[in-house]
């Protein structure tokens, strides 16, 4: 009863701390440098209407990033479990302990997939970022100054 007590705050502790790294992007991770003899106001500007472009652009997983990070922790908790007892032979003991294992291996891929959320959505709200600095004149990396 301890380890299935212990399995659980295990769970818990696994989700929550999935919960504080899935959010929404907050800001843009590229740089974009205002075109020769733009004033800084103007360009300030520029960039925080083009920041709210890109939030409003922007698809929120941070619920399904830790929506998969939660179910794979379970899944993974489940089958670990289950893999305890059958290698013991029904052996009760193991149970908690493959929960135990199992849970950390389902925590892992579920970080792993709400990480992948997580950079899709920054990527989608850097290009928004960028095509709307672009289309005010600023400049891009990797895109030729407007003329």
């Amino acid at each position: 009863m301890k380890r299935l007590i212990c399995s659980a705050f295990g769970v818990a502790a696994t989700v929550i701390g999935l919960a504080a790294c899935t959010s929404a992007p907050t800001g843009p991770t590229v740089a974009v440098m205002p075109r020769a003899g733009k004033p800084f106001d103007v360009f300030q500007k520029e960039d925080q209407e083009c920041k709210q472009y890109a939030t409003s652009s922007t698809v929120d997983t941070s619920n399904a990033a830790l929506k998969e990070g939660a179910t794979s922790a379970a899944v993974g908790a489940a089958l670990g479990a289950v893999a305890g007892a059958v290698i013991q032979g029904g052996n009760h003991q193991n149970v908690g302990t493959g929960a135990g294992v199992g849970l950390l291996g389902g925590a892992a891929m579920g970080a792993a997939n709400a990480a992948g959320k997580q950079n899709q959505s920054q990527t989608q709200y850097n290009i928004a970022y960028q095509q709307c600095m672009y289309a005010k004149g600023n400049q891009v990396p990797s895109f030729p100054t407007q003329r």
